[in-house]
């Protein structure tokens, strides 16, 4: 059944609330022959790593057709467009060069950049397993800010280190592939590392209002069994807790502390340097129970194994085409508890990403999705929440990581065969709602 487009005006945000659109690198610039080579196109060239076979060398051809993607976003009307810079391309000779022009053309249209340093296009040559990669994201870090420090007043370190830790090193979903289980955790470490880093540097060049995009959504026990409750704790320590306390905290969950390498007290120093905001990419919650099996240790918890929990599946609630859940008032609960765990410590929060997968350019589910999110958005800061902007996911169709071209989660259909942009029902919501906020 299609849903009923959302007529209703949305609500009021404090003033200077910034609207806008996010992209990656690696899902839309196409061009893999014109940089060096990163993590993920090693990965997609082995057979059975993306469900359709696909690669994203072409993409969305952002690279040659970025003048027609800024022309829809001034036409779409957003305050601001969130991009990555891709490593490996700015590694390349002239790399730099395109991100000059696409800066160039957002402000000259009225759209502010704001870009992302990394969404986990990682050099080829590089492991986050190694140290030495933290040191080498800062000096690349501070190079890209020299370049684009003059008109890039708004700066995002990393995207999602706990999807990067978990699915590319974890359980090799993801590049690079690494089948490592708990043995991943020096990644997490030395990706807050690079962020803590990434922020000295930045700051060294000149820049201001840094923030990170981390994922997060709340976790639901499946029932309130004892070891069903654990599970759902240990579960929200990996995805949330681990990745927004060393940043926010200056400290890791009790336990974790001495599971990671180095001098890690003299890290968390540098993990905790402060932001100007904290960026929160949402789509669901987790439903976490207990699995059967023989029991491990970690962490100061003892849960089965293999992995110590098991995801379930959310009931009574739509899904995505991605069969994701739709759960708007879980934004809500996510961002009061944030206040009330964090407290002064939590610095204005920002929703980097949010969105949802449906097929179709008739696409009223996905409106129906964003009406409801950014209500609930609202409604957080009605209790109190200090928010101030809201991104979503994505512009434009795109490579969709492991699931190829199979999931569409952009405002503007793609048609990948002739690289055709077509508005979809939802753009010209957002464009509409938009027009009536100036």
């Amino acid at each position: 059944m299609i849903a009923r487009m959302a007529t209703n005006p949305l609500p009021q945000f404090p003033p200077g609330f910034l609207w806008g659109v996010s992209t990656s690198a690696h899902q839309i610039e196409g061009a893999a022959g014109e940089r060096a080579p990163s993590v993920w196109d090693a990965f997609t060239a082995e057979p059975g790593h993306v469900k359709d076979g696909s690669t994203a060398a072409v993409a969305c051809d952002h690279y040659h057709r970025y003048p027609e993607d800024v022309e829809l976003l001034a036409e779409l009307g957003v305050d601001a467009y969130r991009f990555s810079v891709s490593w490996p391309r700015v590694n390349s000779p002239g790399g730099l060069d395109f991100y000059d022009r696409l800066v160039d053309a957002l402000c000259a249209v009225g759209v502010r950049p704001v870009p992302t340093l990394f969404h986990w296009d990682l050099p080829v040559e590089l492991d986050w397993m190694d140290r030495d990669t933290a040191e080498r994201f800062a000096t690349y870090a501070g190079t890209v800010a020299e370049r684009l420090g003059d008109r890039v007043t708004k700066w995002i370190t990393l995207n999602e280190p706990a999807e990067h830790t978990l699915l590319g090193h974890a359980l090799g979903a993801h590049a690079p592939g690494g089948r490592l289980l708990f043995d991943a955790l020096p990644v997490a470490h030395h990706q807050l590392l690079a962020h803590g880093l990434a922020v000295r540097a930045l700051r060294a060049a000149g820049a201001g209002d840094i923030g990170i995009a981390n994922s997060h959504g709340p976790t639901w026990a499946a029932s309130s069994r004892a070891e069903d409750v654990a599970a759902a704790d240990f579960y929200d320590l990996l995805l949330n807790r681990l990745f927004a306390d060393p940043v926010l905290l200056g400290r890791y969950p009790e336990g974790i502390e001495a599971l990671m390498p180095g001098d890690v007290e003299a890290d968390l120093k540098v993990i905790g340097e402060p932001l100007d905001w904290y960026g929160i990419n949402y789509y669901q919650p987790t439903r976490v129970g207990a699995p059967e099996g023989t029991e491990i240790e970690f962490g100061g918890l003892r849960l089965p194994a293999e992995l110590p929990f098991t995801v379930h599946e959310l009931e009574g609630y739509p899904v995505t085409d991605f069969g994701w859940p739709v759960v708007p008032e879980a934004l809500t609960e996510l961002l009061t508890g944030f206040r009330e765990r964090y407290g002064d410590r939590l610095p204005p929060v920002v929703i980097t990403e949010n969105g949802c997968s449906y097929d179709g350019i008739d696409d009223q589910e996905r409106i129906t999705f964003l009406d409801g999110h950014v209500r609930a958005l609202h409604r957080a800061s009605e209790q109190g929440v200090d928010v101030r902007g809201y991104f979503v996911w994505s512009l434009l169709d795109n490579f969709e990581w492991a699931e190829g071209y199979a999931r569409r989660f952009g405002l503007v259909h793609v048609d990948f065969d002739t690289l055709e942009r077509t508005p979809k029902a939802s753009y010209r919501w957002l464009r509409d709602a938009l027009r009536t906020r100036r």
